[in-house]
């Protein structure tokens, strides 16, 4: 299947192929480990125990332990005292009394059962000297008339009291209520007091503690940033001396919201601060405050700001606070309990209760601002809100050194041309590209890294893995030939285009074959131009095959994705239409509700449907004309493809200016390396006149 590899945060500039293909374009520039230690007795400690715990912990341990041995007695006792006796009917009774095996004088009569002791049980081992018989009240009078006969008398009534059965019916029930009230009791008085019960341990805060030792980052490790970088540094310095700021009567944050989409170093940036403050530094996930009893996260937020206060001066880290922080009354409710709602006011009403005095610093990280709620962002609680952007090409150089720094690099490494050819990634992708083309490096057995394995892993961590073994026939080769050359020619003669990379019908993750373009800058908008010849890149893949090969396939169903959602957006978001206006017809952000947002008439939804088909529909005959006038361009460039496997920019445009190329094909580099291999002695020779015998026919291998 022929995909198309290209994201929505990318600026489209990638162009698919049959199978898929992506491309390097940039993309939308808009758009002490447990805690501080307890208060307990100790050496030193105030609590004047001679233990951690003193020997008031001691106390309530041997509490514990004696109800839970009272418990298991019970249950014990009750236990083998209904089986001490054995269950028989009336007539084993009888046939036992006939026999002399029930001691004279044992026999008891109650409302419901009838007792005796016994010389010894038939089918037990001896141990069982007791026999019952059950009987209910409304018999007990025929019973009593036949051990009358049976025994002559010599038996006793004893009527049963409803007290006693009460009592054993009841006393488990009793005990555990009371186990269970003496826990939860004791557990509210150790969270209330600080102590870490059995219970009230599930309301203690389940932060970290870092420190520089603990983290091993600082900001010399952070690049990219240099404005998130500077203003966290100005609440380092207030924590280091406050008085300096306090001065002229300025005051500092109390809370500091990092923003930024994902991998783009929040996390990193808060683990840098722990590394340069000399103050504690509580760190903590907006999950772990979220617990299956209600009213967990809210007690765990109280613990935290507690601890921090009686800690202070200290900063407290809280990631991925949109998972606690979600505005109130959003979404499908049951009308319920909700614990988010708990802890977020818990946490309102936290950041309330302390002021720039205490020392206290709060700085959480998100990637979901729109979903916070507004009273969390305003003013007085997180006052300063610090976006972490991606990093354009200056900072992309950065973060490469400071990876590089890690790994060995080959003497003619370019880190500068990878950050021009990587727009859009974030620090994670640069780190993750940089382990990508070590971990290359090393299964080929080289000494340092080479400017090919930084280019293999870029592609690698982009659109995946290259899959050069992979065989496919001549016809369905020959399709994703035309496909990629149709993206190809229109990429190099279009100007307001991206500038043509490469181009490739070597498969690579989901995608058959790719055409990248490098742009030449970080591109933060865009325009009419730039869309319109992205368009009808987009279409030049459809086109192309379908005259080549007088048929259509799937492979453009990526490309035909993009073009609809970017003629979309050009309507709906960008006013780019002539009809429609300077007017915005998406809704708000609806990610929060079940019912999307729609705030126009039916007529008007027909004229956006309208503009759209009209948008694409010009891409479309517009590089129809284009590729018929330059046809033979795209069969010179397909036939390349098809000897060569992948072209760089400048020997498609060798074949554009109608020129050829010199360089050996691939079925000359399989016929070198089967000489080469015939040369060794003792090595069969490779055979590359035709398909092996795993190979369909007619198929076209591609080096491994």
């Amino acid at each position: 299947m022929l995909v198309r590899m290209m994201r929505k945060e990318d600026d489209g500039t990638s162009r698919g192929g049959a199978g898929g293909d992506g491309s390097e374009s940039t993309g939308r520039g808009r758009g002490g480990p447990d805690g501080p230690t307890g208060q307990g007795g100790g050496p030193g400690g105030g609590g004047g125990g001679a233990g951690p715990g003193g020997p008031k912990q001691a106390r309530n341990l041997f509490s514990i332990l004696l109800l839970l041995g009272l418990l298991l007695t019970v249950m014990v006792v009750m236990t083998s005292t209904s089986g001490r006796a054995r269950q028989i009917s009336w007539s084993e009774f009888r046939n036992l009394h006939q026999s002399k095996d029930v001691i004279d004088g044992t026999i008891v009569v109650r409302d419901s059962v009838i007792l005796a002791k016994a010389k010894s049980v038939p089918g037990t081992d001896g141990s069982v000297r007791s026999v019952e018989v059950q009987i209910s009240p409304n018999t007990k009078e025929f019973y009593v008339k036949q051990l009358d006969e049976l025994t002559g008398g010599r038996f006793k009534e004893a009527p049963s009291s409803i007290w006693q059965g009460l009592l054993f019916s009841l006393l488990p029930f009793a005990l555990l209520i009371l186990l269970l009230w003496f826990l939860i009791s004791r557990g509210l008085r150790s969270a209330a007091g600080g102590g870490g019960g059995m219970l009230g341990s599930f309301g203690k805060s389940r932060h970290r503690t870092l420190t520089k030792e603990m983290t091993n980052v600082t900001f010399s490790d952070v690049a990219g940033i240099d404005e998130a970088k500077e203003e966290v540094t100005e609440i380092i310095e207030f924590l280091k001396n406050p008085k300096k700021f306090m001065r002229l009567g300025g005051r500092i944050p109390r809370g500091v919201l990092l923003i930024g989409e994902p991998g783009c170093g929040k996390t990193l940036l808060a683990k840098a601060i722990a590394g340069e403050a000399d103050v504690p530094f509580f760190s903590i996930s907006g999950s772990d405050f979220v617990e299956m009893f209600v009213g967990v996260g809210a007690s765990r937020v109280r613990d935290l700001f507690k601890q921090a206060k009686d800690s202070s001066p200290c900063i407290i880290f809280l990631d991925e606070i949109d998972a606690v922080g979600r505005r109130r009354g959003g979404g499908f409710t049951t009308g319920g309990h909700d614990e988010r709602e708990q802890t977020l006011n818990a946490i309102l009403v936290e950041m309330d209760g302390f002021n720039s005095a205490d020392g206290v610093i709060v700085i959480a990280a998100t990637n979901r601002a729109d979903v916070l709620d507004p009273a969390l962002t305003r003013p007085g609680r997180f006052d300063r809100q610090i976006t972490v952007p991606r990093p354009d090409v200056r900072g992309r150089l950065e973060i490469l050194r400071v990876h590089a720094k890690k790994v060995k690099l080959g003497p003619v490494v370019d880190l500068e041309r990878i950050a021009r050819a990587t727009p859009m990634f974030s620090g994670a992708d640069l780190a993750a590209l940089i382990n990508e083309a070590a971990i290359a490096a090393t299964l080929h057995n080289k000494d340092f890294i080479e400017q090919d394995d930084l280019e293999e892993a870029r592609d690698k961590v982009k659109f995946g893995r290259a899959k050069k073994s992979r065989v496919r026939e001549k016809d369905e080769n020959k399709l994703v030939a035309f496909h990629e050359a149709g993206h190809a020619v229109l990429q190099a003669l279009l100007p307001d285009a991206d500038p043509l990379h490469k181009v490739t019908i070597i498969a690579r993750g989901d995608a058959g074959g790719a055409t990248f373009s490098l742009p030449t800058k970080d591109r933060m908008g865009y325009s009419a131009k730039w869309l319109n010849a992205t368009l009808r890149v987009l279409c030049g893949g459809r086109i192309a095959e379908a005259r080549a090969m007088e048929d259509t396939s799937s492979g453009a169903s990526a490309d035909i994705s993009q073009a609809t959602q970017i003629a979309r957006t050009m309507v709906l978001e960008w006013g780019m239409s002539p009809k429609l206006g300077f007017i915005r017809y998406t809704g708000a952000d609806t990610r929060e509700m079940y019912l999307p947002e729609k705030d126009y008439s039916q007529e008007t939804a027909r004229v956006i449907d309208e503009e759209i088909r009209r948008i694409v529909d010009e891409a479309y005959r517009d590089a129809d004309r284009i590729l018929t006038a330059n046809w033979e361009k795209v069969v010179a460039v397909a036939d390349a493809l098809v000897k060569h496997e992948t072209l760089s920019a400048d020997e498609v445009f060798r074949l554009v200016r109608g020129e050829t190329l010199t360089r050996p094909t691939v079925a000359d580099l399989l016929a070198a390396e089967a000489k080469r291999s015939a040369a060794v002695p003792g090595r069969p020779a490779d055979k590359t006149e035709e398909p092996g015998p795993d190979l369909p026919p007619g198929a076209v291998p591609t080096p491994a």
